[in-house]
């Protein structure tokens, strides 16, 4: 099986969430059909360390408690999955990848009462996937359950036969909306990238190839 890269360039606990730049190639644009992401943070003592996150399995009814993967600050409390996956980095060890860059967005759209920051959201998908399409379903998932606390934001999802990218809004504290979300796979052969800008423009929700929340439309 083809082994899945992931660049990773400049990676620490506290990461500076305008300053960064996803670089991507599909297996067909790669030499040796293998699947590259590149995922840098392009500020100042970006470079000090890899997150670990060992495997396990959580008997029912336990939590994980949710802290801001820049600030620190604890948000609360959301049910633990029963099995988690090892993670080094941004990659587990079925070489599902996922990174990321700000784009922002419209500050109203920012809902602060929600549990979910962008990078706790990067290492749950992380931790409870197996493939990029699954990464999608988790993230998603948890979000519309918890809310999502960051701004507008574009994550890398890829795994050693596809990337896709995931563009996520808030919806303002809205208690039924609680975010709005679109995911469009790159095609095979193609190469992409995004750095601090929404990448995802025109789209068609009959294409077997783009995902959506139910209120996008």
């Amino acid at each position: 099986m083809k082994k899945l890269i992931l660049g990773v360039l400049a990676l620490c606990s506290y990461l500076s969430a305008e300053a960064c730049t996803n670089f991507i190639a599909t297996r067909g644009a790669t030499t040796d059909g293998s699947v590259f992401v590149t995922y840098s943070a392009d500020d100042y003592g970006m470079f000090a360390s890899l997150c670990h996150y060992p495997a396990g399995k959580h008997p029912k009814g336990a939590k994980r408690e949710i802290v801001d993967y820049d600030s620190g600050e604890r948000h609360g409390f959301i049910d633990e999955a029963p099995e988690t996956y090892n993670v080094i980095g941004n990659i587990n060890e079925y070489q599902v990848s996922i990174g990321e860059t700000t784009y922002g967005g419209r500050k109203e759209m920012v809902d602060n009462t929600g549990i979910i920051d962008y990078g706790s959201l990067m290492y749950l998908g992380l931790q409870r996937s197996k493939t990029a399409r699954e990464a999608i379903k988790v993230m998603t998932d948890l979000v519309e359950k918890y809310g999502y606390q960051s701004s507008g934001e574009s994550f890398t999802i890829a795994d050693p036969n596809e990337v896709w990218i995931l563009e996520m809004m808030g919806c303002g504290g809205d208690k039924k909306q609680k975010v709005v979300w679109v995911a469009v796979r790159i095609p095979d052969g193609m190469i992409s990238g995004h750095a601090n800008q929404a990448r995802i423009g025109q789209f068609s929700t009959y294409n077997t190839d783009v995902i959506t929340s139910k209120n996008c439309i």
